[in-house]
């Protein structure tokens, strides 16, 4: 799509992921998906990640909402015209077929912490192919849902959480750790997807876990202040032992 604003050079031609990423601000920011979403979750990540982004479908979300993104990103096969119309003086066009939207938006707009709504709740294959991107990119990202936030597992992590909080670990391929805090401890477990997982744990009060292989961390949504927190904090506790 040409005419697409700063991100285009002298003769309408998108720039490369290279000339176009050092025009962005690397602070904290929201990715806005196509999955149904809500003035009140987005403001929540808002609050946390203030730069607000907009991955392809998405864009109708935030037109529909009144809000205005700093930026769109995508290839453009789920934007209605009236977001393209409204937005075009910030829009990314990226057209390859080789990643996915989510991608692109992490590619083309790199941030210290992105906070994403609209990828939890809808369809199943676009949740996956998310935490799949999460996993390959090590890109720093929430996952932010009605019901859960999700991340995957720095090596050590510490949480401030009271007893009773639900805990869900996921494996995405082999893994193992320690733990402190956890009804269920999970020193000396290995994990992965086809033999143990770890959901439903619950916390005892604080909780330190120790990672190596790629885990995702399940927590309750109302969790994702404290998992801010976390993610960038240096954490408590031992070091993770070999797989």
């Amino acid at each position: 799509m040409p005419g697409s604003g700063p991100f285009d050079d002298d003769e309408g031609q998108f720039l490369p992921d290279s000339k176009r990423t050092a025009l962005i601000d690397h602070g904290f920011q929201t990715l806005v998906g196509g999955a149904p979403t809500t003035t009140g979750l987005i403001d929540i990540a808002l609050t946390y990640a203030p730069r607000l982004v907009a991955v392809d479908g998405g864009a109708n979300t935030l037109l529909k909402l009144g809000r205005r993104p700093d930026l769109v990103v995508g290839d453009l096969d789920s934007i209605s015209y009236a977001a393209r119309t409204a937005f075009a003086d910030r829009i990314v066009h990226i057209s390859e077929q080789d990643s996915t939207d989510f991608a692109k938006a992490l590619r083309t707009s790199p941030a210290r912490l992105t906070i994403a709504v609209g990828f939890v709740g809808a369809r199943v294959d676009h949740l996956l192919s998310a935490l799949t991107e999460i996993a390959r990119s090590r890109a720093r990202v929430i996952l932010l849902g009605d019901d859960d936030c999700i991340c995957l597992m720095p090596p050590r992590l510490s949480l401030d959480l009271v007893a009773g909080t639900r805990v869900s670990l996921w494996p995405l391929g082999p893994a193992g750790g320690t733990s402190t805090g956890l009804k269920w401890p999970i020193d000396g477990l290995s994990f992965s997807p086809t033999t143990r997982t770890g959901t439903s744990n619950e916390a005892t009060g604080p909780v330190t876990l120790a990672m190596q292989g790629d885990m995702l961390l399940i927590l309750p949504a109302a969790e994702l202040p404290k998992l801010v927190v976390a993610v960038q904090s240096p954490p408590r506790g031992a070091p993770a032992r070999p797989l």
